[in-house]
């Protein structure tokens, strides 16, 4: 029986453009989503644009128009980028839709009859000039713990203090220049408290959440009482204007995940036979799954659960959790051309290469992934126009016009052997797991090539005699390139058409990798692929400047909003949740003083995971072979069993004592150790180095 899956991804801001990081979250869902659709399960893919709030309202102003036309325009440049990138969605809607507006009535009513609404008055920053109060990120000015000038109204970059606005000495508003004034608002607020001891149980059982971030929100969040939620602005605000509050609006973060099932809705009246219980209903089949960053992780795994708690719909099965990315180690820069808009890309590069670079890199948890802009343009070539499209190349020219054999040649074995890694490469897909699917499918294109090298259909070709032998070879080469293309199916949709209309049989399940085609006619090859150019991604990077610049010319003093307003006091990172406990201290206390010469004994070095598996008859320790780059590389035992999985350790940076003498144990010699915290047993976290550093590196 199949599956009733409904899946989102987080709602794109409709102040900006889609770039290159935004494109991270929504490849990664689109490859689930086909992933799922490939397997035969019922799964629809909703998002919608997010439209609300003081940026939006803000930019209006600025531009003279009003804001229903600027986020309309935006909606179209954004389905247009999606587009571009072969990114499907079942329905894409706005949140500034009347579906929206119903369900935000519908879900505060419940909310207030619940008991879970209060109100009391607020302390903000107000422009006077602009005529608005001001989010946190349209105020800076001087730091008031360490003296750091121009900093933000939330936390100071320099020296990490949290405050608020009203904290910054010399504030200043970013929207007029205005010396803002401390004005009292009356806000309402929903108390998340009392619905502690549900949230508790239902981050905290081990099937919604990555590890990484149910720890968190136990560490940061759960250990005390949690903080009432501001969800609503005082006039003038661009939002839904609450029913039984005049003046009042719900802030851009009560509406935002409403969308979710406001779209939905929008898919169910233009879908025969469906209806909104049928996916939102508490007693509905239907899983939920959220596909989100890491910074906006408390609004998913908090706020959003205990809403659809309090008002009796579907909790999400799981809530899929990715990091950010960089570029070249270092966070995308406008100056340098790296923060490159979609659109910007698609001028100059295929779809499919980001596509299959960022699958290349995704894995189950929450690190940032780097896009390496020399690795991105080798790894296209040599993996999918040198391994897998290669195949096709070096075999179908010899059979346009031709059917392949009737009867499918003995191949020694290698379709069956692929055959077989079909549902291992499923689980990798299912677990979000894309890296370790992309390493196994290559391994496949290895051994593919390594037939046709031996075989060598290009030299039987010159001989006549062996015309039904270069015909089987060209069998068995292009059934075991169909067979890779429908597990990179979810990854590269343009290259399963291309496989279709080459082979003229469509590729339409997951089954098509466990059967040989035999007797089919075969088209004239066309170029599937073709090799990107160092020269291309050069000019991406001119353009994105040129780009960027003349941006930020024409509106030089407009903040820059690629975001909805998230206050810090609540995203994944929030400074003002620094409220660390003495507990861990108090249970091992500090060791005795060491000298310098004493701790530069120990050689502290960045390590890269590239095996891992469990050890037969070891109930605590995995193996790990850890890189120090240059071929290097340590075997060590580590005690982390409990806490950790094999399969998503690998890639994984690690810190490792590289010094440590080896130890001969029973189930082998260990060679060094890896660095970790925690208390034992699940309660273990490997320390990672921060992004940009590299294997073999010292930790100083």
């Amino acid at each position: 029986m199949s599956r009733q899956i409904l899946v989102t991804a987080a709602l794109p801001y409709a102040n900006g453009h889609i770039h290159i990081g935004h494109l991270v979250e929504y490849i990664q869902t689109d490859i689930w989503v086909r992933f799922q659709k490939l397997r035969g399960q019922r799964c629809i893919f909703v998002c919608a644009d997010d439209t609300h709030g003081t940026a939006i309202m803000i930019r209006a102003r600025r531009e003279g128009r009003p804001e229903e036309v600027v986020i309309a325009d935006m909606r179209e440049a954004h389905i247009r980028d999606f587009a571009g990138f072969q990114i499907e969605f079942d329905n894409y809607g706005s949140t500034n839709s009347p579906e929206n507006r119903e369900w935000c009535e519908r879900f505060w009513a419940i909310i207030r009859k619940a008991g879970l609404v209060k109100e009391k008055d607020v302390e903000q920053l107000y422009d006077p000039v602009a005529g608005t109060f001001l989010a946190d990120r349209f105020v800076r000015g001087t730091c008031p713990k360490c003296g750091a000038e121009d900093q933000p109204g939330d936390n100071c970059s320099c020296c990490g203090a949290a405050y608020t606005p009203a904290d910054l000495k010399n504030p200043k508003s970013t929207l007029s220049g205005a010396v803002p004034e401390i004005r009292t608002a009356e806000h309402l607020f929903i108390e998340l408290e009392q619905l502690h001891e549900f949230l508790n149980e239902w981050t905290q059982d081990g099937t919604h959440l990555q590890p990484e971030v149910a720890n968190y929100l136990k560490g940061h969040f759960l250990g005390e009482p949690l903080r009432d939620w501001d969800v609503s602005r005082p006039a003038p605000y661009f939002g839904f204007e609450i029913p039984d509050k005049p003046g009042h609006y719900w802030y851009v973060w009560f509406d935002a995940p409403i969308g979710y099932v406001a779209s939905t809705l929008e898919w169910c009246k233009k879908t025969s036979g469906e209806s909104l219980p049928n996916w939102w209903d508490a007693h509905s089949c239907a899983e939920i799954h959220h596909f989100i960053g890491k910074d906006i992780a408390y609004f998913h795994t908090l706020f959003w659960p205990g809403i659809l708690k309090a008002v009796g719909f579907n909790l999400p099965k799981k809530v899929h959790v990715h990091g950010f990315l960089t570029v070249g180690g270092k966070k995308m820069s406008k100056t340098k051309g790296t923060f490159v808009m979609g659109s910007t890309f698609l001028k100059h590069l295929p779809p499919g290469a980001l596509r299959y670079y960022y699958a290349s890199k995704l894995g189950t948890g929450l690190d940032d992934i780097d896009l390496n802009l020399d690795e991105f343009v080798s790894r296209f070539n040599s993996d999918l126009v040198g391994k897998v499209v290669n195949l096709a190349s070096r075999s179908a020219g010899f059979m346009a016009g031709q059917t392949l054999s009737d009867v499918y040649p003995d191949d020694g074995g290698l379709f069956a052997a692929a055959a077989e890694k079909g549902e291992q490469i499923a689980a990798y897909y299912e677990d979000c797991n894309y890296n370790a699917a992309t390493r196994e499918i290559m391994a496949l294109a290895d051994k593919a090539n390594k037939f046709v090298d031996d075989r060598q259909p290009w030299v039987i070709r010159k001989d006549p005699a062996r015309a039904d032998e270069l015909r089987d070879v060209c069998t068995i080469t292009l059934n075991l390139f169909r067979q890779i293309v429908t597990y990179l199916a979810p990854v590269l949709p343009e290259l399963v058409k291309q496989t279709a209309e080459l082979l003229n049989r469509p590729i339409a399940h997951w089954s098509e990798s466990q059967t040989p085609l035999t007797g089919t006619l075969v088209s004239p090859f066309q170029h599937l692929m073709k090799r990107i150019e160092t020269k291309q991604v050069e000019l991406m990077i001119e353009e994105s400047k040129e780009v960027m610049a003349a941006e930020q010319a024409a509106v030089p003093a407009a903040p820059e909003t690629p975001a909805p307003e998230t206050p810090a006091a609540v995203v994944f990172h929030a400074a003002d949740q620094w409220k660390d406990a003495g507990d861990a201290l108090a249970n091992e206390a500090l060791a005795g003083e060491c000298t310098i010469d004493d701790f530069a004994k120990i050689d502290l070095r960045v390590a890269r995971v590239i095996e891992a598996s469990h050890v037969q008859g070891a109930n605590k320790l995995l193996q790990l072979t850890l890189s120090l780059g240059g071929g290097e590389t340590r075997n060590v035992f580590a005690g982390i069993k409990a806490a950790y999985k094999p399969e998503d350790l690998v890639g994984r940076l690690v810190i490792c004592v590289a010094n440590l003498k080896p130890r001969q144990m029973k189930f082998g010699l260990s060679q060094g150790m890896v660095c970790a915290s925690g208390s034992g047993g699940t309660e273990v976290f490997l320390l990672s180095p921060d992004t940009g550093s590299v294997p073999g590196q010292r930790v100083h």
